[in-house]
């Protein structure tokens, strides 16, 4: 799975920025629903996702509410009796039938691991046409455009940089391509050497440029020190305008950028006023 599918199926608010694209299920696999049109049982939904029916009901367990406001409903008594007359289909003696529309079909497309037409279905809904529909003003798709080049290029970091980091990294840009702020616990958002020394008060480029590095280099030491585990490596761009391959450090990791200014850098920059970043 890509990092920008995962970051659909982990984002409950990207998921809801798609759930009227009911559309793509027969772009990317005809569907076939109860008499009725409208409705699907949990075999239907597996045959159409090509996967057992313990799958759809491992994912209706675990997103329950979601997709409940997505159309998903349990009837009984009566109300089933009646369906199954109008369904032509056989109770077999159940007691409840779980009913899904095309909108809770698309929805479990959006959560479903395991299965290549799910993942088909996402690539739909992250490509940019369909992250743009026709009405939104031309900012808005001029955003997305950018955010959807954006997530070719970490498309293609993958394997080659941090995992976590580029997770959250992707989490943010498909957000942002969107209009809406990322869904990220505080914890994975990831922390610039550069961006904290601006926040301890190091403003000008020229201090930034002899700064960073070694700052850089100390929290290796320390974390090497400490027992902590490294993170792996990400691109960054240095205040001279150069690239170069720095560790894919997160909010996890401020108590030890605390730690490494405390010690070589206090002395020299705490009294001086602090320069509060976004």
């Amino acid at each position: 799975m890509s990092i920008a599918e995962q970051a659909l199926t982990e984002s409950r608010t990207l998921r809801a920025q798609h759930a009227t694209r009911v559309d793509v299920l027969d772009r990317v696999k005809a569907l076939t629903l109860l008499p009725d049109g409208v409705h699907a049982t949990i075999d239907i939904v597996a045959g159409y996702y090509g996967v057992d029916a313990d799958a759809v009901e491992s994912v209706v367990r675990r997103n329950r509410d979601e997709l409940a406001e997505n159309g998903l409903r349990v009837i009984r008594g009566t109300e089933l009796r009646e369906f199954d007359s109008v369904n032509l289909t056989e109770s077999k003696n159940r007691r409840a039938l779980t009913l899904f529309t095309r909108r809770t079909i698309l929805n479990v497309g959006q959560l479903l691991t395991g299965s290549a037409i799910a993942q088909r279905v996402r690539a739909y809904l992250l490509d940019v046409e369909e992250i743009a529909p026709a009405d939104l003003r031309h900012e808005a798709i001029e955003r997305a455009a950018i955010s959807h080049a954006q997530v070719r290029v970490l498309r293609a970091a993958e394997g080659l940089v941090d995992q976590a980091w580029l997770r959250a990294k992707t989490k943010v840009v498909i957000a942002r391509g969107l209009g809406e702020e990322p869904e990220l616990d505080p914890a994975d958002k990831p922390l610039y050497v550069p961006d904290y020394l601006r926040e301890r008060g190091v403003t000008s480029k020229r201090d930034l440029a002899s700064i960073q590095s070694w700052f850089g280099r100390r929290l290796v030491a320390l974390a090497e020190a400490d027992g902590i585990e490294l993170p792996e490596t990400r691109t960054s761009e240095l205040p001279n305008g150069q690239l170069r391959e720095t560790r894919a450090w997160t909010e996890r990791h401020r108590p030890l950028f605390d730690a490494v200014w405390s010690r070589w850098y206090a002395a020299d920059y705490d009294d001086r006023p602090a320069v509060l970043t976004a």
